[in-house]
């Protein structure tokens, strides 16, 4: 597999995703209005496109500080807002890691925290892209003085595509029903990634 700089990521997006402009210039008020006025759909309620196109600004602005490959707000009901965010992003090898490796992916994705909620728990996959880890973990958000915060939920997978370079897949959510929903489309937005070179 050819080094990271010569290779083209793509990702499938989901129904009801809206993809957060990640890099170059914008103006990322006009671009919230736009998107959610085109997410809400014509005749939606300017209540809900004023609401959504604040959470849709947020969003693009936390994800243009990572800088990701793909940046991806899921709101698959627009009258209750994003229910999880979904990025991929790559992660290259250096002086400090000079491979990457899946072993190296897990320990990286599955360090336990002083936030985190439960242990995560972490199982080897193979995938279209690679060979891959999928780690499921929980923190607590803004812990008060007692510990008590919101709960963030997480599903990703580090993926190999070459020993040089990995991959990224992460989704987070705080609609905790949503649980099992989110990891399923975690797991099939996995299998559509794609690495290519241009000739």
């Amino acid at each position: 597999m050819p080094a990271y700089s010569d290779s083209t990521v793509r990702l499938q997006a989901p129904d009801g995703a809206v993809s957060l402009p990640v890099r170059g210039a914008a103006d990322l008020d006009t671009w919230a209005r736009d998107a959610a006025r085109l997410r809400a759909g014509t005749g939606a309620d300017a209540r809900l496109i004023e609401a959504l196109a604040v959470e849709l600004g947020e969003a693009a602005a936390d994800a243009r500080g990572r800088g990701p490959i793909v940046a991806l707000s899921y709101v698959p009901e627009p009258t209750l807002g994003e229910l999880a965010r979904i990025e991929l992003s790559p992660l290259v090898a250096d002086d400090t890691y000079p491979e990457v490796t899946v072993d190296l992916l897990q320990r990286y994705l599955a360090m336990p925290t002083d936030r985190s909620f439960r242990p995560p728990e972490a199982e080897r996959r193979t995938l279209p892209a690679g060979p891959a880890v999928r780690v499921r973990h929980a923190y607590v958000q803004d812990p008060d003085r007692d510990g008590t915060g919101t709960i963030l939920e997480t599903c990703a997978y580090g993926i190999c595509p070459d020993e040089t370079w990995g991959l990224v897949l992460l989704t987070s959510w705080r609609a905790l029903a949503h649980t099992d929903a989110l990891c399923e489309l975690t797991d099939g937005l996995a299998k559509t990634i794609t690495v290519t070179t241009a000739r």
